[in-house]
This record gives C-alpha cells, sequence and structure tokens, in this order.
C-alpha cells in the first residue's frame, strides 16, 4: 500500500496469495510437542474446545461468578464446586437427550423449580404434601431418571 498517494493504491503478493491460498480453508494446529501423533494432537485440540465450552456453561447457564479466594483449601473446594457443577450439567443434557425431550438443562430445571412441598396448619393439625406433579414435570424427572418427590398428601389446591 502507498500510504503517501491521494488515492488508496495497493499491490498483490503473488507467492504470498498462492501459499495462502493452499491453506485456505484448512486449519493448522501448530504445536511444540515433537513425539505426539498428529491424530492424538487433533485429539487434544478437540478436547481444548470441550474444556472451553465447559467453562462458557459454567459461566453463563450455571451462573456461576468469580469468586475470589485467598486461601489453597478455599480455592479448591471452589473449583471442586465449579467441577461437580459442569458434571451435573452434562449428565442432565445427556440423559434428557437420549430421552428425546427436546429440553435443555435450563428448561428442565425451570420445570422442576414449580415443584413445592408444602406444609400447612388446618384446624390446628398440620398437613403437608407436594404439589401436583405436572405431565412435564414427570417427563423431566423420568428422563433425568429421578425419584418423584414422595406424596404423602398431595396437595392441589396450593
Amino acid at each position: 500500500m502507498d500510504l503517501k498517494s491521494d488515492l488508496l493504491t495497493y499491490d498483490i503478493n503473488e507467492s504470498a496469495l498462492q501459499q495462502a491460498e493452499l491453506v485456505d480453508g484448512k486449519l493448522l494446529l501448530v504445536t511444540n510437542v515433537e513425539d505426539l501423533p498428529a491424530r492424538e494432537i487433533v485429539e487434544r485440540y478437540k478436547s481444548l474446545a470441550d474444556i472451553e465450552r465447559g467453562f462458557r456453561v459454567l459461566k453463563s447457564e450455571i451462573e456461576i461468578a468469580p469468586v475470589y479466594h485467598r486461601l489453597p483449601q478455599r480455592i479448591r473446594a471452589h473449583a471442586m464446586i465449579c467441577f461437580m457443577a459442569l458434571i451435573l450439567y452434562r449428565l442432565m443434557r445427556h440423559r434428557l437427550s437420549m430421552a428425546n425431550t427436546g429440553l435443555s438443562p435450563e428448561r428442565a430445571l425451570e420445570q422442576l423449580r414449580q415443584i413445592h412441598r408444602h406444609q400447612v396448619v388446618v384446624n390446628n393439625r398440620p398437613l403437608s404434601g407436594v404439589s401436583a406433579i405436572t405431565k412435564e414435570q414427570s417427563t423431566v424427572l423420568d428422563a433425568l431418571k429421578l425419584k418423584k418427590p414422595t406424596q404423602d398428601q398431595q396437595l392441589t389446591l396450593l
């Protein structure tokens, strides 16, 4: 490019263009590890993408905010909680997918949050029960292979 010119002018470096066209549409992986076969390098790259997706899930869907710890045991505990949350999320996603529910873990949890255990006092007698379980909630519980909440006495009026 000629930056001193009034008009934008440029020349194309043909040899650089030919080099670029050779790798056009290809992903190049560069590594400093010499003793790994190409297949393993690609597998490690794909697992890195999976790890990055996991962090994205932790930050968005699971909504784990940054927490600033100083003590090593608290840092380890926080990392363990994040790891367990991610495992549960992936297990939910897998089970929902295998059951062909078409639900994401977020939508499934939205359904399950509507299940409540109630305790009321009627005529000085405490009564407890679980809110009525809808067909959709039952489908989610079945897909996740979870037992339905026990309904000692189901309160459908609440």
